[in-house]
Formats: C-alpha cells, sequence, structure tokens
C-alpha cells in the first residue's frame, strides 16, 4: 500500500512551495490568513482519504493523550501527522489501553515473543489501507488562483437555486393538490346550481297564536297576557305538528306533495325517484317545508318550495289550514270538560227544585192546606175569640150568683152557653193535637217548603257556575292570526348559484385543509 506523506516530510513541503510559487497573487479582499488555508486544505485532504469512523475516534483519543487541543477528528489526525506522531501506529493504539500490574509483564512478553518471531523486513507496522469513495459532495480542494470566498459564494448561490428549485415544485405540487381536491369539485357544483338544478320557488308567510283577552285575571298570569311567553308552548306544538308524518301525508292526501316533487322535469338530484319509500319522502318535506319560531313574539315563520309557485302558495295555505285545526283542538278538552261539569251539576239542581216542588204541591193537595200555619193560626184565632165569649159568659153567670132572686131562665141559658163554648173549645184544640191534625200537616208542608227552597239556591248556584265556566271556556281559546299572506313569488328563489358556489368551496377547502393536517401530524409522529 502506498504510503501517505506527512505534512512536515520534504516532499510535502516542497509541493507546498511550488504551489506557492505557482499560485497568482493574492487577490484583494481575501480575509483567511495562509496557515488557515493551509489547514483547510490538509482537512480536505484527510476527508479524501475515506478514513473510518473507528479510525478518527482513535486519533482524537491519541491527541488527547498527548494534549493537543483539536476542533475536529480530521483535525486531530492533521495536527498529529504534524508532531510527528503516526495516529494509527500499534505502539501509539496500545498505549491508549491501561491493564492491570499483573497482565502488563505478560502482554509485554508476548509482545516481544511476536516480535522475535517476525522477519525484520516485516516488523514495520502498517496503517490501515484507505478506502476509496465515491465523492458525492462539491471537493473542497482550491484550484489554481481560486478565491476561496468566491468558492463560498458559489456554493451558498448553488444551494439558494437548489432550494428555491424545490420550492417552486412544492408549490406546484400545492397548486396540483388544489386543483384536484377544491377546484374541480366547485368547478363542478357551480356547473350544476347554475345550469342543471331546476328553478325552486318559496312560498313565505308568517302568523302567530293569540289567546282571548282575559280582563279579570290578575297576578303574574297577568304581567305575562298578550306577549309570546304566553302561547310560546301553542306555537311549539303547532311547529312540531306541521313539521310531522301527520301533516306530511295530510298534504300529500289532499294536494299530491309526492307527485309534484316526482315530476320528471325536475333535476335529478332534487326529483323525488318514482317508489321511493315514505322516510325518504318525509325527509325531502322536512328539507322543503321550512318552520321557524321567534321565541321573543311567538311568531311562527313558514317558507314553502316547490317546482311551480302555484303548487307553493296551495302547499302554503293547506298547511296554514292544518295549523288552525289544531290550535282550535288544542283547548277543545280543556273547554269540554269545564262546560260538561257545570251543565251536569246545574241539570241535576233543576230536577232536584223540579222534584221538591212536586212533594211540595203533593202535599198541600192531600191536607188541602193553603201555606203552613195559615190554618193553625185560624183555629188559634178561633179558640181566643171562644175563650174571651167564654170569660164573658162566666162572668155573666157571677153576677147572677149575686142577685137574690136571679131569673131562672137566663141562669140556665148563661150556663148552656158556658157549656157549649168550653165543647167548641176543646173540640178545636183536638183538631189542633190529633195525629192527623193540622200540626203535622204543617210539619209536612214546611220541610217540603225548605226541600224546594234548598233546589232552588241550588239552582241559582249551578247556574252561576255554569256562565262562569262558559267565561273561563271563552278565555281559553287560541286562534291562529296571519300575519303575513302566503303570496306565490313570480321569481325563482332557489338555488342561490353565487352563495352555494361559496359554500361548497369553504366545505372543499376546510375538507382538504382538515385532510392535509391531518396527514401532516401522522407523517411527523411515524417519522419521529
Amino acid at each position: 500500500m502506498p504510503e501517505t506523506a506527512a505534512p512536515n516530510s520534504p516532499s510535502a513541503q516542497g509541493h507546498s512551495q511550488s504551489a506557492a510559487n505557482t499560485a497568482p497573487n493574492a487577490v484583494s479582499g481575501a480575509v483567511d490568513s495562509p496557515n488557515t488555508v493551509s489547514a483547510e486544505t490538509d482537512i480536505d485532504a484527510i476527508r479524501q482519504e475515506g478514513l473510518t469512523g473507528r479510525q478518527l475516534r482513535m486519533a482524537r483519543r491519541v491527541a488527547q493523550k498527548n494534549g493537543l487541543a483539536v476542533t475536529s477528528d480530521f483535525d486531530a489526525v492533521r495536527q498529529l501527522r504534524q508532531q510527528g506522531i503516526d495516529p494509527f501506529q500499534r505502539a501509539n493504539v496500545l498505549e491508549l489501553v491501561t491493564p492491570n500490574d499483573g497482565q502488563t509483564n505478560a502482554a509485554s512478553g508476548q509482545m516481544r515473543a511476536a516480535t522475535a518471531k517476525v522477519p525484520a523486513h516485516q516488523a514495520r507496522v502498517q496503517l490501515p489501507q484507505t478506502v476509496q469513495r465515491k465523492q458525492s459532495l462539491p471537493s473542497t480542494q482550491l484550484g489554481p488562483g481560486e478565491n476561496p470566498a468566491e468558492r463560498r459564494a458559489s456554493e451558498i448561490s448553488r444551494i439558494q437555486r437548489d432550494i428555491a428549485r424545490r420550492r417552486r415544485r412544492n408549490i406546484m405540487s400545492l397548486l396540483g393538490r388544489l386543483a384536484m381536491f377544491v377546484l374541480l369539485p366547485t368547478i363542478a357544483a357551480s356547473f350544476y346550481f347554475y345550469t342543471i338544478a331546476t328553478p325552486m320557488y318559496g312560498t313565505k308567510s308568517e302568523f302567530i297564536i293569540q289567546q282571548a283577552d282575559n280582563q279579570g285575571s290578575g297576578g303574574l298570569g297577568s304581567l305575562f297576557q298578550g306577549t309570546g311567553l304566553a302561547t310560546q308552548t301553542d306555537s311549539t306544538t303547532v311547529q312540531s305538528y306541521m313539521t310531522s308524518r301527520e301533516a306530511f301525508l295530510r298534504l300529500d292526501e289532499d294536494y299530491g306533495f309526492v307527485e309534484h316533487f316526482s315530476d320528471p322535469n325536475i333535476d335529478a338530484i332534487q326529483r323525488l325517484d318514482e317508489g321511493a319509500t315514505r322516510e325518504t319522502a318525509y325527509a325531502m318535506f322536512q328539507d322543503h317545508v321550512q318552520i321557524g319560531l321567534d321565541p321573543t313574539e311567538g311568531i311562527l315563520k313558514m317558507e314553502v318550495i316547490a317546482a311551480d309557485p302555484v303548487k307553493s302558495q296551495e302547499f302554503s295555505e293547506a298547511l296554514i289550514a292544518y295549523a288552525e285545526e289544531q290550535v282550535d283542538q288544542l283547548t277543545q278538552r280543556v273547554r269540554e270538560d269545564q262546560m260538561s261539569g257545570a251543565r251536569t251539576n246545574y241539570e241535576l239542581a233543576r230536577q232536584n227544585r223540579e222534584a221538591a216542588l212536586a212533594e211540595l204541591v203533593a202535599i198541600q193537595q192531600e191536607t188541602e192546606q193553603g201555606p203552613v200555619g195559615a190554618e193553625q193560626a185560624a183555629l188559634q184565632q178561633r179558640i181566643t175569640s171562644l175563650q174571651v165569649e167564654l170569660d164573658q159568659e162566666q162572668l155573666n153567670l157571677a153576677g147572677f150568683a149575686n142577685v137574690s132572686r136571679p131569673n131562672e131562665a137566663q141562669v140556665r141559658a148563661t150556663e148552656n152557653s158556658i157549656e157549649q163554648i168550653e165543647n167548641q173549645i176543646a173540640l178545636l184544640r183536638s183538631q189542633m193535637s190529633s195525629g192527623g191534625s193540622l200540626i203535622t200537616n204543617d210539619a209536612r208542608l214546611r220541610v217540603a217548603e225548605e226541600n224546594y227552597a234548598f233546589e232552588v239556591v241550588n239552582v241559582q248556584t249551578a247556574q252561576a257556575t255554569l256562565s262562569t265556566a262558559e267565561i273561563e271556556a271563552n278565555r281559553q281559546v287560541r286562534y291562529l292570526s296571519v300575519s303575513v299572506a302566503p303570496i306565490a313569488p313570480d321569481e325563482p328563489t332557489y338555488p342561490r348559484a353565487f352563495e352555494n358556489t361559496f359554500l361548497a368551496f369553504l366545505i372543499f377547502s376546510g375538507i382538504y385543509l382538515m385532510i392535509s393536517l391531518t396527514a401532516s401530524i401522522l407523517r411527523e409522529q411515524v417519522s419521529s
């Protein structure tokens, strides 16, 4: 193997002197010193020798052992060679190893024995043979008259051009991906919206659900009277009903919703396929009937979309009619319950009053008496009159007794009159106290009259309750008031080509950006 000349050898010095003599004068503006240029040239030459990593590490260790300040492994080889030390000589390598005391003598004896066996012409240690590698980097050797600053500037310019070329290539690749995944789908969507899509007409209407005025209500309930909060629940219920399957089936049965959207003149994307299921048709119904609720005012805003403006208006009017029926049914059961209970109580009170009156008349007919207490008062009055006559006759009889010679005929007449009056008084009193007497009849009449008076009061109360129930039922009434009537437009409302195209561009851009970020993150995770 050819030996590499040391940097301090005469041949190397002669070569450097000849190169220095043949080199032109220094170019104005160079800042590197000759020693720096020489060191860089030597390091470049060492790099071209193709030393292995193990040899370079060994050279750095030998340089550290000899106390040299080196900046790299190649600089360590250079400085060792300037000091006349071969970093790859076996003796220098063995000096790096520090064996134990017991092994030192044995190792030295083995080395002497091995040296004695080797012939004299083979005792010299050979350096590792250099490997010639294919140069993949630009040469660092300076040609005659070449300035290191200009060389570095040319290398930097070449690197910048390479970076600019890669940047242009990446930009073109990015533009290609954007054109493929963003621009082309956006152009296709724009072509559909501007050329293929069937014009659709949207009929808008607004209506509100109102409650009858409650003039007599008070408290917290009156604070929300007349506001949207009072009927917000009813508005939500009507909104749910108008977008329900029941409303869809009624609209299809009455006005042919499915048949209209199955028209072959409608484009394939917006057309309802022949033989489509009910769920598919209902999904299209939900897309073309849009109802919004303003919670502050309670206003329902509806838009019905159809391929024909007349049909759009017809569908809107039909849905509003269905909503009115639903509003009427919201409080119908409550009103019927209130009125039915009040009417039942009133009819029962009337029947009881009629029964009590019939019983009173029957007792009066049976006893042949007038009002309660009238007969008894008349008998009592007669008894009182007879009692007065009796007292008068008794006084007359006592007057006859004071006469010495009374008239016998007058005395007997007075006595007979007193006896008759007493009998009459006894008869009247017996009529008042007998079992079927006037007192019993009066008691029956009094009970019947009291029952009749009680039932009359019940009828009056039931009638007042019925009137109150009617008032409350009227207050529970809800009715639908249309503030904006549905009128068919004379120009297509949909599709909104520009807005839809811009929205498609944003959607495709967002999808591309999300996929790109995800791919970049995954690539970074895999490569790390």
